[in-house]
């Protein structure tokens, strides 16, 4: 369920601010989203599997927290950042 690389660079490639940006919370916002993703799907699938439903509510709520601390520092980046990942839509 871990991305790969290809997938990692295909995500955040768009919302890096540098070549070897890993921290900004544009870059982890966009990976969280891409996990989430993915688990979600897997959770349709396997509705039983408590362990990964428990990963992805922690997950969204990392990503809530880094949305808003993004929100307070740098509306605009926010603004495009949502748009860009299609969230709150």
């Amino acid at each position: 369920m871990a991305l790969t690389h290809k997938q990692k660079e295909k995500v955040t490639s768009e919302v890096k601010r540098h070549e070897k940006d890993t921290g900004s919370p544009e870059y982890q916002i966009a990976l969280f989203t891409e996990k989430i993703r993915k688990l979600t799907d897997h959770l349709k699938k396997n509705p039983k599997d408590f362990h990964s439903r428990r990963g992805l509510l922690k997950m969204v709520s990392k990503r809530k927290k880094l949305l808003m601390y993004l929100e307070k520092t740098n509306e605009k980046a926010y603004k495009k950042l949502i748009k860009k990942l299609e969230l709150k839509g």
